[in-house]
C-alpha cells in the first residue's frame, strides 16, 4: 500500500511540475524580457567568474536583446531563460568537475 501511495504522489508531483513549466512565458516573473535578460546576464556572469562560461550563452543573450528591441517579447524571454539555464548548468559543471583530471 505504501508503494502505491508513493507512486501516486510521484505521478501527481510530476504532473504539477509539468503544468508549472508550461506556463505563459509572456508574463515572466519580474515583468518581461528585460527581467529575463538581466537574470540570464547575471547567471552567465557567475559562470564566467568560475571559469566555465559556455560558448553560446553570450550569443543567446545578445540575440534575446535584439528580439526584445524588435518587439518579439515572448521569443526574447524564451531565449533569455534558456541562456539563464545554461549559465546555471555551467556553474554546476564547474563545481562537479572541480577536481577533474587524468587518472593513471
Amino acid at each position: 500500500m505504501k508503494k502505491l501511495h508513493t507512486i501516486v504522489a510521484t505521478t501527481l508531483l510530476g504532473f504539477s511540475m509539468t503544468a508549472c513549466a508550461t506556463g505563459d512565458t509572456s508574463k515572466a516573473a519580474g515583468g518581461g524580457a528585460e527581467a529575463a535578460i538581466s537574470a540570464a546576464k547575471a547567471s552567465n556572469k557567475a559562470a564566467k567568474s568560475v571559469g566555465y562560461e559556455w560558448r553560446d550563452t553570450g550569443k543567446m543573450i545578445k540575440k534575446a536583446e535584439k528580439l526584445a528591441k524588435e518587439g518579439k517579447t515572448e521569443e526574447a524571454i524564451k531565449l533569455a531563460k534558456k541562456a539563464e539555464m545554461q549559465g546555471k548548468a555551467a556553474q554546476m559543471q564547474a563545481t562537479s568537475q572541480k577536481n577533474a583530471g587524468p587518472r593513471f
